[in-house]
């Protein structure tokens, strides 16, 4: 991903953001009031509100510093989704098991991560791309797998390569346990706060919008 710095906005902030995935559905009521409903994105879109997170002069300041070293919406970076950053789910601890990666043929030795939403009615898929380093868990039939020596993972791209030798044989469940940040951006120029009102309580907005890669 060009235009990205590997370094991730300060989580004591996002702790307090707002925000969640985004969709944009397109619906169309026929005269006979039935309706028409198409996805215009494959994939879902987050955004966030960082503002929220932000209730002193200090960290008003830390995050002014880290638009500008970003050079407003010019690079991208690391955001930590309290609600949605890990293989399993929010309370437990990631494991090799978590995730289906895929199934081995004996030759393919690169590997996605990804993270499925749903499963009955119509799964949903998300690529991982951003996975937080001394995170991952890779097994192949249950038995995790060594790391770097079999296995390993590019964590500014998410995908997991199999050493010579060591591709995973054709049937293999490859599956993998994981902490991930989402790729992000300002989705603003320009940061602009009344001193007087912050102080009095006023919120500046701080809209951060999910890189699509």
């Amino acid at each position: 991903m060009s235009g990205f710095h590997e370094v991730r906005f300060p989580i004591e902030i996002a702790r307090g953001a707002r925000g969640g995935p985004e969709r944009l559905t397109q619906v169309v009521t026929l005269a006979s009031g039935r309706e028409i409903r198409n996805s215009r994105w494959a994939h879902s879109r987050r955004r966030y509100d960082a503002g929220f997170g932000i209730r002193t002069l200090d960290a008003l300041a830390s995050i002014v510093a880290f638009f500008e070293e970003r050079r407003g919406r010019l690079y991208g970076f690391r955001w930590r989704d309290r609600l949605d950053w890990k293989s399993c789910a929010p309370s437990a601890q990631p494991a090799a098991g978590d995730q289906q990666i895929g199934i081995g043929d004996g030759v393919t030795r690169i590997f996605q991560l990804g993270k499925l939403y749903g499963g009955l009615h119509a799964p949903y898929l998300r690529r991982i791309t951003k996975s937080v380093p001394g995170s991952v868990l890779v097994a192949v039939n249950g038995i995790v797998q060594a790391q770097p020596s079999i296995v390993s993972c590019d964590h500014s791209t998410g995908l997991l390569t199999f050493a010579m030798g060591h591709a995973p044989a054709a049937g293999a469940l490859v599956s993998a346990g994981f902490a991930f940040d989402v790729p992000v951006r300002f989705d603003l120029d320009m940061i602009e706060v009344d001193l007087s009102a912050f102080e009095a309580g006023d919120i500046p907005k701080i809209p951060i919008v999910e890189i699509a890669d």
